[in-house]
């Protein structure tokens, strides 16, 4: 399926309202690729209509029309790409109002459209971009079902629209919660899973219309939103931790060979390693990850994304949505928990570019893919490291957020003024 988000997000990209006129060249620093052209010294990137259209390890002549960023000391890298979150579908999730995120006493599951419910209007996308996270997948947090619907995948730059892709993923939890959601046992939740699949597979030689005839256990809607699945031209991701659970979605894959898995959780991944790599599926891992939280994470440890990408699984980095921001810190504690340097940031780049079926696109930086650049004062898997430029679709933003404008707020004191008319 890997392929059919690229045409949706080039559409959306030629919709956008960035400000492509600008010319920009980032010139003399250390760049991390993470394409064939590897890690450049002193180079230069330069983006035009909000691509990249060099990537030099020579110096370059360039005219005025170009705004030079001086990156010297610095390092530059594509933007990071959110692995799994639900940003823009909840601000505050403790709030007793709506929480597009959760979903209660709904006749849809697996029909469920993530996308339909995204906001810009959120502090969490300025939150999360000033620390370098430049796209995400966003998806329901929680449902009264195993099936938490359909993701989307976000940029968070400036567009008024922020979905580049609608229905990017369908997303499963075969956790313990997703047990509890399925009659409160395994033996009821895997049986589910199998015969709505079968359903699905089903229903991909009928019309189904108000008027068909149709006797599933899933509604029509959830049915024909897992056709997609069934024919592998839509991922699906699940949310797993024990090896057990694991072992049983790789036999499902057996059963149903068209299916496009990623694994999201996966705390004792490591124990079924070699049999995740050898099914050629990707995870999403909380690499922080270290106590037994429940009996289903019982063999939880620091080291199950080293221990994964030892075996030959791709490994992408970050979940969450208020901490998202923290996915680089996370990479770096991998990384000193035995993950390669160059595999810490592809868990933030290509390999959740891999997954959504965007790596034509995002999250490498070579002549013709879209301009989501980061520069950084130092290497990002450093907690004390920040962007000094975030580049989103070839526009440079403004690196705001709320803390910062409480940070500049209270930063200086008007004396002579009510606290609360003193404002940055």
């Amino acid at each position: 399926m890997r392929t059919l988000t690229i045409t949706a997000i080039a559409l959306a990209t030629a919709l956008s309202s960035s400000a492509y006129a600008e010319k920009l060249a980032l010139v003399g620093g250390t760049i991390h690729t993470m394409g064939t052209a590897g890690t450049i010294e002193n180079g230069t990137v330069v983006i035009e209509d909000g691509k990249i259209s060099q990537v030099s390890k020579q110096a370059l002549t360039l005219d005025d029309s170009y705004r030079i960023i001086d990156t010297s000391g610095k390092v530059v890298t594509p933007g990071f790409i959110g692995a799994y979150t639900s940003l823009g579908l909840v601000e505050v999730p403790s709030w007793a109002n709506t929480v597009d995120a959760y979903v209660e006493n709904s006749p849809y599951h697996a029909a469920l459209d993530a996308g339909s419910a995204v906001t810009t209007d959120t502090t969490l996308r300025n939150i999360s971009r000033i620390e370098g996270i430049t796209s995400a997948a966003t998806a329901l947090g929680a449902a009264d079902s195993m099936f938490l619907g359909q993701g989307a995948f976000i940029t968070l730059g400036n567009d008024a629209d922020p979905v580049l892709k609608h229905r990017a993923f369908m997303s499963i939890d075969v956790s313990n919660s997703g047990a509890d959601k399925m009659a409160g046992s395994r033996a009821s939740m895997w049986q589910s899973l199998n015969d709505a699949l079968a359903e699905a597979e089903y229903a991909k030689s009928i019309e189904l219309t108000p008027q068909t005839e149709w006797h599933g256990t899933l509604s029509k809607a959830d049915a024909k939103a897992l056709i997609p699945v069934i024919n592998g031209d839509m991922p699906v991701l699940f949310k797993v931790h024990r090896a057990a659970d694991i072992r049983q979605l790789l036999r499902l894959k057996q059963a149903f060979k068209n299916l496009d898995i990623t694994l999201v959780g996966v705390a004792e991944g490591w124990r079924v390693a070699e049999q995740i790599a050898a099914a050629d599926i990707e995870v999403i891992v909380n690499p922080e990850s270290n106590l037994p939280y429940a009996f289903e994470q019982n063999g939880a440890t620091l080291e199950n994304a080293a221990r994964l990408h030892q075996a030959g699984v791709k490994v992408a980095i970050g979940m969450d949505t208020h901490n998202i921001r923290l996915a680089p810190q996370q990479a770096g504690n991998a990384v000193a928990n035995g993950l390669p340097y160059q595999a810490g940031l592809a868990a933030l780049t290509t390999v959740p570019a891999k997954i959504y079926g965007i790596d034509d696109t995002l999250g490498r930086l070579q002549p013709g893919m879209q301009a989501d650049v980061v520069v950084w004062s130092g290497d990002p898997l450093e907690v004390m490291v920040a962007p000094t430029n975030v580049i989103i679709n070839g526009e440079e933003v403004k690196l705001e957020s709320r803390q910062t404008k409480l940070r500049d707020r209270y930063l200086t004191i008007d004396e002579k003024k009510p606290q609360q008319y003193t404002r940055p």
